[in-house]
């Protein structure tokens, strides 16, 4: 993050320095996080919902001490809320302003070209630019990650915004020029693949494909999380939701709301994860009427 270094001094370093945040990154994250430091270049994340996409951008920030800036992508999505835009009303009023304090002067004052260019030149500045999450990220000078969420959400022609940021760290203003980043935002951009992005923007970005981890890995994820689980209970956790994955479910249940099981469990004082335990519980992993009902069907479970 510093322009006069890097954020991690190596491999080890990364994986440390995450977990120390909560987050328990493997080989593969860990070098290309490190990679994408190393670089400079922006790092695209993609993988089904809920396997800690933007839960590593989160991570990251902590471990770099940084700040995060979030762009939160959806369909509809334009560069008004992606970079910037001006201050129509108060431009309006700055107009008005300047005719009525013209109609006081001479004539020669209150018209022709070089009164208008310089009203013009006045709106069309600092003042009345209103930065959104791209602009605001690389005008910063302390040390920025850049989350890009979901960007596969956004229409294609929002990618096309995202290119001069993610090439040259740059956002081009036609009436102010091009503004330049003085310290480099750490980018990461997140996909659930639900569309093919383009190879313009893939071009750009080191890629890091993040799918659900293995059982041991998911168990050792729940008891960072919730020790007091114990192993025994946290085994039968993972189990479950292994299984529930393996369905044909409208939304398969995520790293996050394992966690948020191991945490009701607990909290709700159960010692095995049997019929009981599960049917009372269901909702908290899956959010669907239909998806429990499959569930409890495959699984044999006695609905309460």
């Amino acid at each position: 993050m510093s322009s006069q270094g890097y954020a991690f001094a190596d491999v080890a370093d990364v994986r440390e320095r995450l977990r120390e945040t909560g987050y328990l990154a493997d080989e593969a994250i860990a070098t290309t996080v490190f990679l994408a430091d190393r670089l400079g270049k922006p790092l695209l994340v993609e993988g089904p919902a809920g396997v800690g996409k933007t839960e590593l951008a989160k991570a990251l920030t902590s471990a770099v001490g940084a700040e995060l800036i979030r762009l939160q992508c959806y369909e509809g999505l334009d560069e008004a809320r992606a970079l910037y835009e001006w201050n129509y009303k108060k431009q309006l009023l700055r107009i008005q302003a300047g005719a009525g304090a013209g109609a006081e002067g001479t004539a020669e004052e209150s018209s022709g070209s070089a009164a208008w260019r310089q009203t013009h030149d006045d709106i069309f500045s600092e003042e009345f630019l209103l930065s959104r999450p791209l602009l605001t990220a690389i005008r910063r000078d302390s040390p920025t990650v850049l989350l890009i969420d979901e960007t596969d959400k956004a229409d294609v022609e929002v990618e096309g915004l995202l290119l001069e940021v993610l090439s040259d760290f740059q956002v081009t203003i036609p009436e102010l020029g091009t503004l330049k980043a003085t310290r480099r935002p750490f980018v990461i951009l997140t996909s659930n693949a639900t569309r093919e992005l383009s190879e313009a923007l893939k071009r750009r970005c080191l890629y890091l494909n993040l799918d659900y981890p293995s059982a041991a890995r998911e168990k050792e994820i729940v008891l960072s999380r919730v020790p007091e689980l114990g192993e025994r209970m946290a085994e039968s956790l993972v189990r479950i939701v292994r299984s529930l994955r393996a369905m044909e479910l409208k939304k398969a249940p995520s790293i996050a709301e394992t966690i948020d099981w191991g945490q009701t469990v607990l909290a709700l004082g159960f010692d095995t994860m049997d019929d009981a335990a599960v049917t009372s519980t269901l909702g908290v992993v899956l959010k669907h009427a239909s998806d429990q009902a499959r569930a409890i069907s495959q699984l044999k479970l006695g609905a309460n």
